[in-house]
């Protein structure tokens, strides 16, 4: 915006200079040549009084070399014959006697170009006989122009200074205006980077002051709301501790057995949860953010939590598929969010499809990326456009919509996403794209856009 600042008062400046300089010098320049041919006239009347005396050639010789412009052989006198005598010519002429014979027939002053360059002023004078005699003063270009070119010079100079003194202050105005939008945006990027603390100086001008103000409102209203959700979703699962004693002690009553160890292993598993949760609420940055880095076996959280629904699958006749983890597979994700991922994954399949529907988990090691399919046998989805909106808009019991939006941002922590498509078994497919490399990590729109649109999805 600043250098546009200046694009346009450098261009409405020059227009501005060329509108009164060239005029300007136009001006001069006629003024000279009016000058010097005004100097001329004045030079061709100072022999006219000897003209109505005499004729004489040797006393208008005289005359004409006692003037300015005699003396400088600029002057020349053309008297017609008369009375018998011969025509009289005192000095070599210029303009001819074409031009000559013209001016006594007109009988006013004319001007003619000299070949060689210059100009002639013919002058008609009477005589005391009646007749008319004619006085030709030579005009050098020289003297037409003189002053033109240091005039056209100063006017230059003065409008180079104004146009360079306007760059400047309009320079000094830009980065006024400028200056303050900078900060403006700067704290924005760094409010988008999550660093919650960053201000805008409400100074410039008056917009931007406003602009300013709002900015700064906006970011407290954030830091707000942020402290508010953190302490509501530690209350909110604080109060879930009480339930969970209650569950804990009745899971420690069920005595031995694969389903009593199972619940037992899942209500410590729920427990632990919500020790994530509480402590991740409290923190001022999400934990995904800090423990993304720290990677896991993909291969190995997903044998772990295969067994676990497993038995589920058992009781309920489910044909199950594991293919793509017999050997190590290491991604950027922690082991904790990736287990949750899959927990909400795999809860889908066993919510929303009918008991007996086989399904299938397949990792796929992409070289720059983990692929883990999800697959199902099942009826598909309704609408998958509406499949990963946050939150139950009341349509489907027990379901809060938050399954796939954990599992998109545990994708999109990595550079990668989440598309939902057809699967071979003729259900859902829900396909988890985790980035490996930082070729990757230009975020979900970066993958979309190289890897082509987003497919639908499905909600948890």
């Amino acid at each position: 915006m600043r250098w546009a600042l200046v694009k346009v008062c450098l261009a409405v400046t020059a227009m501005v200079v060329v509108a009164f300089a060239v005029p300007l010098g136009l001006v001069v320049q006629e003024m000279a040549s009016d000058r010097a041919f005004s100097n001329a006239e004045r030079q061709a009347a100072t022999i006219g009084p000897t003209l109505s005396i005499t004729t004489d050639p040797v006393q208008l010789r005289k005359a004409v070399e006692s003037t300015q412009m005699g003396a400088a052989q600029r002057m020349a006198v053309h008297v017609p014959p008369m009375d018998g005598k011969v025509a009289v010519e005192i000095g070599a002429g210029w303009a001819g006697p074409h031009a000559v014979e013209e001016t006594r027939r007109i009988g006013r002053a004319m001007t003619v170009s000299v070949a060689g360059g210059g100009s002639a002023l013919l002058q008609p004078t009477a005589l005391g006989s009646g007749d008319i005699a004619v006085v030709e003063i030579f005009v050098p270009e020289s003297e037409v122009s003189n002053g033109v070119a240091t005039a056209w010079v100063i006017l230059a100079a003065v409008g180079l200074a104004l146009i360079v003194g306007s760059v400047a202050v309009a320079d000094r105005l830009g980065a006024r205006l400028v200056r303050p939008a900078e900060r403006l945006a700067d704290a924005a990027h760094q409010l988008g980077e999550g660093r919650l603390g960053a201000r805008v100086p409400e100074a410039g001008p008056k917009e931007l002051r406003s602009a300013a103000v709002a900015f700064n409102s906006m970011a407290d209203q954030v830091v707000e709301l942020l402290a508010n959700e953190r302490e509501l979703a530690a209350d909110l699962s604080h109060r879930l501790r009480t339930p969970l004693t209650v569950l804990r002690l009745n899971a420690a009553s069920l005595g031995e057995g694969p389903a009593a160890e199972q619940t037992r292993a899942a209500v410590e598993q729920l427990e632990r949860e919500v020790d994530t949760i509480i402590r991740t609420a409290r923190e001022q940055r999400p934990a995904a953010q800090g423990a993304t880095g720290a990677g896991c076996d993909a291969s190995e959280v997903i044998r772990d939590r295969m067994a676990f629904w497993s038995a589920l699958a058992e009781d309920e006749g489910r044909e199950v598929r594991l293919a793509g983890v017999d050997r190590t597979v290491r991604i950027p994700v922690a082991r904790p969010e990736l287990a949750a991922a899959l927990d909400a994954l795999l809860g889908n399949v066993f919510r929303h499809t009918p008991e007996g529907t086989r399904f299938a988990v397949d990792v796929h090691d992409a070289g720059d990326a983990v692929i883990v399919l999800v697959s199902d046998g099942g009826p598909g989805i309704a609408d998958p456009d509406a499949a990963l909106r946050r939150g139950n808009d009341g349509a489907r019991d027990g379901s809060t919509g938050l399954g796939l939006d954990i599992v998109r941002r545990v994708a999109e922590s990595t550079g990668g996403d989440v598309r939902i498509g057809r699967s071979v078994l003729g259900g859902t497919e829900v396909r988890l794209w985790i980035a490996l490399d930082d070729r990757s990590r230009g975020g979900a729109g970066a993958a979309r856009s190289r890897r082509g649109p987003r497919r639908r999805r499905r909600s948890g």
